[in-house]
């Protein structure tokens, strides 16, 4: 069964409150269970949002502060508890690598699980493909923090959609359609059908996830036409200069990334202790964008349907 959703298990940032985790999010796409950002406290997060720490397929840290990576001794702790022998895909920053030495060693735990390691290195502000598996590619572009930091982007390749009324037009039906849409083309005792003759093109789903940076070109291009964009709200435009001093954004400058880029849903989290609700975020953001959330902790948020 098709699920594709944002599963929110922490909204706080630097600072955890009594309603807010630190930072943390899970991407169910289909087969795949993409863990991002796992701060302090994940693997009790996972369990309330009842997502098995063994289910988990992917982990990707967008960089190596604490509020951002230091549940994942826990999860990958959690895993040899509940007995799983899968390995574990993680990526995160080349220049972080010390600090993921010590994380996966941090404690006296005689056996380590499988973790295979993918550190990622990025040239200029377009995102780059990492990593592919299935239909999915998963893309890393730069971001403007006070460390080596990345965004990530999660891509569908683009496909067909049949149209069943030119199916049965053409006498189409069963294993026939299989192979057309393996082959590219079937012979019937009609002739040759071609699948651009019976379908129409569907144009791949796509998520972003970017967390602490300023405004930056590697934002632009990772929130370009993404059908859902989670981004950092750590500030409100009055606190503008305390988001540039400490390489932020502003929910007014995440709305306005949102809009401009052409995402169409905008989920914010990791708000600054300094405001205990969020209501403010959503409508500064909303000045801009039409469709914004701002996550609670252990929300569901659904990726919009195709276009």
């Amino acid at each position: 069964m098709s699920r594709r959703e944002l599963v929110v298990l922490g909204t706080s940032s630097a600072v955890p409150t009594r309603d807010r985790a630190h930072p943390g999010a899970v991407l169910l796409w289909d087969d795949e269970v993409v863990l991002l950002d796992p701060g302090e406290g994940t693997q009790r997060q996972l369990t309330l949002a009842g997502v098995s720490a063994a289910s988990v397929t992917r982990i990707c840290l967008t960089h190596l502060h604490g509020d951002h990576c230091l549940g994942l001794p826990g999860v990958l702790q959690r895993r040899l508890h509940d007995g799983t022998t899968a390995p574990v895909d993680l990526y995160y920053p080349a220049a972080g690598q010390a600090y993921v030495d010590r994380l996966r060693r941090s404690t006296a735990t005689a056996v380590l699980p499988e973790v295979r390691e993918h550190p990622v290195t990025v040239g200029g502000p377009e995102p780059e493909v990492v990593d592919r598996w299935g239909g999915l590619r998963l893309l890393a572009a730069p971001l403007d923090h006070r460390v080596p930091a990345l965004g990530w982007r999660v891509q569908e390749d683009d496909g067909v959609r049949l149209l069943p009324e030119r199916l049965a037009a053409r006498g189409l039906a069963g294993p026939a359609v299989g192979r057309l849409v393996r082959d590219g083309s079937v012979t019937t005792p009609h002739g040759v059908v071609r699948l651009d003759e019976v379908s129409t093109p569907r144009p791949g789903q796509a998520f972003a996830f970017v967390m602490d940076t300023r405004v930056c070109d590697g934002v632009a291009a990772l929130a370009r036409g993404v059908d859902l964009l989670v981004t950092e709200s750590t500030y409100l435009a009055d606190e503008a200069e305390l988001a540039e001093r400490y390489a932020h954004l502003t929910a007014d400058q995440a709305g306005r990334l949102a809009s401009d880029a052409g995402a169409r849903r905008l989920v914010l989290m990791h708000f600054s202790a300094r405001h205990p609700g969020t209501d403010v975020f959503a409508l500064e953001a909303g000045r801009h964008h039409g469709d914004v959330h701002a996550a609670r902790d252990l929300d569901r948020v659904p990726l919009p349907p195709r276009r």
